[in-house]
């Protein structure tokens, strides 16, 4: 098995290297990558094939062909940043897949995955099997579903019209309707269909093993492909509560609405993830519970306002990424932007888009919204504290202002939500802050503040 990792935007030549990947491999994986729903027109969002080399790009995720794993893994530094491993990066991904997708994953058991060695698609694999085969072995849920069946005995209740039609000539067999305690329901249909697709996803013999052991365990459930699946018809209750977090798993595995799974009649699979969308949900999430208790709410791709007008007729509808309100005055609209900002002596704009800038003064216009943000991830080239960047729109000392700023995705998940409340508070200061209360949660308090931003 030839397993290969690259960062985003990095390019791997064709060569036997261990540094270089065989270029009939290269011609498959390239294949699988313009299957998927992230390729884009060009057939080339996910991987530029070249005749060289493959050059990632926004996607990471990995690819995989029969023989072959490559392995994307996120990276904005462009050169900074160079100590750290991909264990570090691929540690730093599956977090914020956990954090975005309710998965079951604690900081403190992340060790016993084995990130060195295995690729994020085998971890998610292997944290999968372990979890369901803890399961099972408590108990397979099971729910009393009615069956039809012809017997030498009643068992339930005859089944007249079956009885006195197809078994006239028979009268030594009953024909029967009763109810039967079952494994075959949605739930478990879920999880055997997950299990049949990561049996042809896996490459690792131990996942592989685990996996063999599960499909036969569940034997007795019905193949369903993941387009029959009825997701609606799964209810969750103190029965089977525990099974919340492997349904995630699951979910995750199946769905291809965030990211792309198989690549229908190409002889391969991908596991990929859009990092500009993952991003945004990531700090959706976390600045939602850091937002939790007080009098501030976040939604994500929502307002749905149109620029212009032609008679009643709305046009260009925007969706900013997300608006944070107070009650129903919108206070801030943050746009999230997985790109590397740069040191002032190298770019006077800090590598802001000025397209990113015009967007988000139309956003403050259309939203009727004082204050905007851009908001970057934080990065080694960057000066150690997070940059606190306000500008003055249109005029100086303006009331509406915008904002740039960065969030280091380093630390632990509870830096990231201090860093966020933090950095609201700051935004809003001027009107309300942020206060502690002694239960641990935020109230909102009328005050007047003025906070300085870092400038380098």
């Amino acid at each position: 098995m030839i397993r290969r990792t690259i960062r985003e935007w990095e390019r791997i030549g064709y060569g036997s290297d261990d540094a270089e990947i065989p270029e009939a491999q290269a011609d498959r994986l390239a294949a699988v990558a313009r299957a998927s729903v992230f390729s884009g027109r060009g057939g080339e969002g996910v991987l530029e094939h070249g005749r060289k080399g493959l050059r990632a790009r926004g996607v990471v995720g990995v690819i995989a062909t029969p023989g072959c794993q490559l392995e994307i893994l996120p990276k904005i530094e462009r050169g900074g940043e160079t100590n750290v491993t991909d264990a570090t990066l691929r540690a730093r991904l599956i977090h914020m897949l956990a954090v975005t997708y309710d998965l079951p994953i604690e900081a403190g058991a992340v060790t016993q995955l084995g990130w060195q060695r295995d690729t994020v698609l085998e971890l998610l694999i292997r944290l999968f099997c372990a979890r369901l085969t803890d399961a099972v072995r408590q108990g397979m849920p099971r729910h009393y579903l009615e069956h039809e069946d012809e017997l030498p005995a009643l068992r339930g209740r005859l089944y007249v019209t079956r009885q006195f039609s197809a078994l006239a000539v028979s009268p030594q067999k009953l024909a029967c309707r009763f109810d039967a305690l079952s494994p075959d329901i949605a739930l478990n249909q879920v999880m055997r269909a997950a299990v049949s697709k990561l049996s042809r996803l896996s490459a690792a013999p131990d996942n592989q093993r685990a996996l063999r052991e599960l499909n036969f365990v569940y034997a007795d459930v019905a193949d369903v492909p993941p387009s029959g699946l009825r997701w609606d018809r799964i209810v969750l209750d103190r029965t089977n509560r525990r099974w919340q977090d492997l349904l995630s798993l699951a979910r995750l595995f199946l769905s291809d609405r965030h990211q792309q799974t198989s690549a229908g009649t190409i002889d391969g699979h991908a596991l990929l993830f859009e990092m500009n969308v993952l991003f945004e949900q990531y700090v959706e999430r976390i600045l939602s519970r850091a937002l939790a208790g007080t009098g501030f709410r976040v939604s994500s791709q929502g307002g749905h306002r149109d620029c212009l007008y032609d008679g009643d007729m709305g046009r260009f509808r925007t969706r900013p990424d997300l608006i944070i309100r107070q009650g129903e005055q919108i206070t801030l609209i943050i746009d999230t932007k997985w790109k590397r900002m740069t040191p002032r002596i190298d770019d006077p704009k800090q590598g802001v888009s000025q397209a990113d800038v015009y967007q988000l003064m139309a956003y403050g216009r259309l939203y009727d919204c004082p204050n905007v943000m851009l908001l970057y991830p934080h990065h080694a080239d960057l000066p150690a504290d997070p940059i606190r960047q306000s500008y003055s729109i249109a005029a100086k000392d303006a009331d509406e202002n915008l904002i740039v700023a960065t969030l280091s995705l380093a630390g632990p998940q509870r830096d990231h939500k201090n860093a966020l409340q933090q950095l609201i508070r700051e935004c809003l200061g001027a009107a309300s802050t942020l206060e502690a209360r002694g239960d641990g949660h935020d109230v909102i308090s009328t005050a007047t503040s003025v906070f300085s931003y870092s400038q380098y």
